[in-house]
C-alpha cells in the first residue's frame, strides 16, 4: 500500500486531505444538495478552513475524514473517515461520509465507511463510533444500521442558526470485550 493511503477498499483507497485538492473538494462541500444536512453549501473560505481543521486534526488525534480516491481514475470523489465530534453536549467519535452526488447510491459510502469502523476498532482500539443521522435521510440510516449501529437517542444541533433534530447512532467495538 502507498505510504500516504491510510485504508484501501476494493475500489477507492482513503489518504489524507491536503491544500491541493481544493477543487475536488470544493465539488463536494460547495454543493448544496450533498450539504443539507449542514443547511448550507460550503463557501471557498468555508471549504479552506475545513481542509485546514481536517489537517489539524490528523496531527492532534491521528484521524479526521480523509479523501476518498478511486482507485481506478485517481479522481477523489468524497471523504469519509473518523473525528471527535459533540452530539447534545457530550463527545464522541463519530464515523462520516460525504460523497459528489455523481457517486450516491453506488455502494460508497457503506463501502467506506465499513474500512473506517474496522480501522477504528481493530488499528485504533476505540471502545465505540458513533453517526449523527437526521431522521430524514433513509439512506444513511440504513448505512448506520449495515454497520451494526443502533439508534440511541434524538437530539437536537443548530445548523446555521436553526434547530435541526438528529439521531444519535452507535455501535460498541466487541474485540475489546473478548
Amino acid at each position: 500500500m502507498n505510504q500516504n493511503r491510510i485504508l484501501e477498499t476494493p475500489r477507492t483507497y482513503l489518504r489524507n486531505i491536503c491544500q491541493d485538492d481544493f477543487d475536488e473538494i470544493a465539488a463536494i462541500l460547495g454543493n448544496i444538495e450533498v450539504m443539507y444536512a449542514w443547511e448550507h453549501a460550503f463557501t471557498d473560505e468555508e471549504i479552506y478552513d475545513w481542509i485546514k481543521e481536517n489537517r489539524l486534526r490528523y496531527s492532534r488525534d491521528g484521524y479526521s475524514y480523509w479523501a476518498v480516491v478511486l482507485k481506478d481514475t485517481g479522481r477523489i470523489i468524497g471523504v469519509s473517515g473518523i473525528f471527535k465530534e459533540d452530539a447534545d453536549g457530550q463527545e464522541y467519535i463519530g464515523i462520516g461520509y460525504i460523497f459528489h452526488k455523481a457517486f450516491w447510491h453506488q455502494g460508497f459510502a457503506f463501502e467506506c465507511a465499513a474500512a473506517c469502523k474496522n480501522y477504528a476498532f481493530h488499528m485504533l482500539h476505540i471502545p465505540f463510533l458513533t453517526a449523527q443521522i437526521r431522521p430524514d435521510n433513509p439512506s444513511s440510516i440504513r448505512i448506520a444500521e449495515r454497520l451494526g449501529m443502533s439508534a440511541v437517542k434524538r437530539f437536537v444541533r443548530t445548523c446555521r442558526g436553526k434547530p435541526v433534530s438528529h439521531i444519535l447512532y452507535r455501535c460498541q467495538n466487541n474485540s475489546l470485550h473478548d
